[in-house]
């Protein structure tokens, strides 16, 4: 059976959502021309600390981000319905038995969520339902400094082109090192309780729902 289509997956705690969020988002829009882009926004992320926004808030600032985004976007609340914490490997098997095995997921990561990656519940599974496709800085390389080992070795093992990720369901991995973006939604949420400036670093539709929403405000 071949793959009839390709959806990329975004997951996070999206509190709130900023431009590295979009930016990652489209550099695969542009590397794998998905059919559709799935934002997954986190639930109860059992690796961090309890979330500032609201599930609604959050969502609604994803909509606003990715208004007019290059390839159409669905927003599944499967993770913020979940009970409990929140798996990206529970995702995975939801989706695929959901979507049926002639779709290929590539669920997309940065560098910091690849850095951690070993420390995730079930992390080699994760290939049996989805391509893993990570981005980050230039100068970053799969070696002891910046990867676990053992994610470098699965890495190195299953590295495909994105024309082979399009067109396999799942297993494949690909690293990309030119996306030279370095944004932490901790240091933005910081820079809103000190009143400093971050329009640089969130989507103005974002920010202005942020300040109308008075989000991230020190009480």
């Amino acid at each position: 059976m071949g793959v009839t289509r390709c959806i990329a997956l975004l997951g996070g705690s999206f509190d709130p959502v900023h431009s590295g969020h979009v930016a990652l988002a489209g550099y695969f829009a542009k590397l794998l021309f998905p059919d559709e882009l799935r934002l997954l926004p986190a639930g109860l992320p059992y690796q961090k600390q309890a979330l500032t926004a609201s599930a609604a808030q959050r969502i609604d600032m994803l909509r606003l981000a990715f208004g007019g985004f290059a390839v159409p976007v669905a927003i599944d609340d499967q993770e913020i319905r979940r009970e409990g914490a929140t798996y990206t490997i529970d995702t995975l098997r939801a989706l695929r038995a959901q979507l049926g095995d002639d779709v290929s997921l590539a669920f997309l990561i940065g560098a910091d969520q690849l850095q951690k990656l070993h420390t995730w519940k079930d992390w080699r599974a994760l290939f049996d339902h989805a391509h893993i496709c990570a981005a980050s800085r230039p100068g970053f390389a799969l070696d002891p400094a910046h990867v676990a080992p053992e994610v470098a070795q699965e890495f190195m093992r299953r590295a495909a082109t994105p024309g082979q990720i399009r067109s396999t369901p799942a297993g494949l991995a690909y690293l990309a090192v030119n996306l030279a973006i370095d944004i932490s939604a901790t240091q933005i949420r910081a820079a809103l309780a000190e009143g400093r400036s971050v329009a640089s670093l969130i989507p103005a539709g974002v920010l202005d729902y942020i300040e109308r929403q008075h989000l991230y405000q020190k009480n």
